[in-house]
């Protein structure tokens, strides 16, 4: 194959045909239409700084590659899963056909160094965009379906997702490379595993980490990635595909604190203690019966209750006297009224 151009450059027709062989040859499918496999290969970016080519973005076969995709694994789910309920077919997709799982199934194929960018994505490391390769794959997708139909779209994704399938059958599709191995090492040695970043390489916009991670002093595995996350999951996955053979080979001296402590309660347990007396029934308390307000009297009542007339011009006076409110000021008044004039 002839070398592909160097970042930023513009592609010739060489660099044309170069890129579309690679392609064919990672997916072991030949292209009729190869002007719809360069395309599937072009971000808009590029379209954007060479108008002069009149290419074609690979943003409508996104859309495209986006139902493919869905439907593909919809249908695999439905025959692996037969008793699975609609929301739990629903969650498995998500997972299955995410970003990431995406992004990992276009760097398994080499899809990175296959796009046409424009320079603004080659300075940032689009090459290497999780995004930005999830798009690609989906583009790639769908010019596998346009090319070869829905059986060869459905061998490309079996193809790429054999994995991802596996851990939904397993039950760990929610779960990522870092949480497995925590569970793991929890549950058969009781410690943490321990990551630790070895190096780091390129310009601040473009750095690389490398990380390893060791489990009871070992080094299990190391990863690299644009960014420790990513340098993590990867020596996380490492770790775990070369800790099965420990796991399964590991000594029963090593379960033995576990299987103690799991004994522990069954024992305690042997020798049941007699029953609690049933505490005895207390008496609820008798509500008290509510209060009856007296009723307000009526001018004419009160009246009649201190001994004055309730008929006549007195009796109105009265009526009037005992229906104003008695208050200190008043009632002071009245003291005073009583009291004998001096001189008299």
């Amino acid at each position: 194959m002839g070398t592909l151009p160097g970042e930023g450059q513009a592609a010739g027709a060489g660099a044309t045909l170069d890129r579309v062989a690679e392609l064919e040859v990672s997916l072991g499918i030949p292209f009729e239409d190869r002007a719809l496999a360069l395309s599937a290969l072009t971000h808009k970016s590029y379209v954007n700084e060479h108008r002069e080519e009149a290419a074609e973005d690979n943003e409508r076969l996104e859309f495209l590659g986006d139902a493919v995709v869905d439907l593909v694994v919809s249908q695999r789910l439905m025959e692996r899963f037969p008793r699975a309920r609609e929301g739990d077919l629903s969650k498995m997709r998500a997972s299955v056909v995410d970003e990431a799982g995406l992004a990992s199934m276009a760097r398994s194929l080499g899809l990175g160094r296959l796009l046409r960018l424009g320079r603004g994505e080659e300075l940032t490391g689009g090459r290497e965009k999780a995004s930005l390769l999830a798009d690609a794959m989906e583009a790639v997708i769908a010019a596998v379906f346009l090319e070869r139909g829905l059986p060869g779209a459905q061998a490309l994704v079996d193809r790429s997702l054999e994995e991802a399938y596996a851990r939904a059958s397993a039950g760990t599709l929610d779960r990522d490379y870092k949480t497995q191995l925590q569970e793991a090492c929890q549950s058969r040695f009781r410690l943490s595993p321990r990551y630790r970043v070895t190096a780091e390489h390129g310009p601040d916009h473009d750095k690389v980490f490398e990380v390893e991670v060791a489990v009871k002093g070992e080094v299990r595995g190391t990863g690299k990635g644009r960014s420790k996350k990513d340098a993590e999951q990867m020596a996380a996955s490492r770790a775990l595909e070369g800790l099965q053979g420990v796991f399964a080979a590991s000594s029963p001296a090593e379960d033995a604190p576990a299987a103690e402590e799991a004994a522990a309660p069954q024992t305690a347990s042997a020798a049941p203690s007699p029953p609690a007396p049933a505490p005895e029934p207390v008496a609820a308390p008798t509500p008290e019966p509510p209060r009856r307000r007296k009723p307000a009297r009526s001018p004419r009542a009160a009246a009649r209750a201190a001994g004055a007339r309730t008929t006549g011009k007195g009796g109105r006076r009265a009526q009037k006297a005992a229906a104003r409110p008695r208050t200190a000021k008043g009632q002071e008044k009245r003291k005073s009224a009583r009291r004998p004039r001096k001189g008299r």
